[in-house]
């Protein structure tokens, strides 16, 4: 039997009777997630991001492939293996128009901090189709040959 879930956004608070009216249609609440308002600069989470190249899935009960971050992943990858300095792959980032996480340029030390991501998404990067692809085209473009 499938599991159906919806997320709701409250944007005031919610009714005993809207409640009552789901749990009659078969719905149950699995989760609860809290926020208030605290002193300071703004609101405080302990939430942390999904590692960079994911992001949580439309459902909110997993996370998926982020195509623009794991297209950064990829390249990162192939720079990296090409033995280019920290500075070359982020000059190379940045003249392809791809920006940090947080919208800013690459610099050697933000391509230095992405190492450990990258050894955990290795694998997955070096078993995928989009890799063997990658190689192959690396590997004519290396020999002179073409398609």
């Amino acid at each position: 039997m499938a599991i159906e879930r919806i997320r709701q956004i409250l944007h005031e608070p919610i009714e005993w009777e809207q409640i009552k009216q789901y749990q009659t249609e078969g719905w149950r609440p699995i989760a609860v997630e809290w926020e208030r308002r605290v002193a300071g600069t703004g609101m405080q989470s302990s939430l942390e991001a999904p590692p960079y190249g994911l992001r949580v899935a439309e459902d909110c009960a997993a996370l998926e492939d982020d195509p623009a971050e794991t297209e950064i992943l990829f390249t990162m990858m192939e720079l990296l293996i090409q033995d280019g300095p920290y500075s070359l792959v982020a000059d190379e980032l940045n003249s392809r128009g791809f920006a940090t996480r947080q919208g800013g340029k690459w610099s050697p030390v933000s391509v230095f901090e992405m190492l450990p991501r990258l050894i955990e998404a290795g694998p997955k990067i070096f078993s995928s189709a989009e890799w063997q692809q990658r190689r192959q085209r690396s590997r004519l473009q290396h020999t002179g040959s073409s398609v």
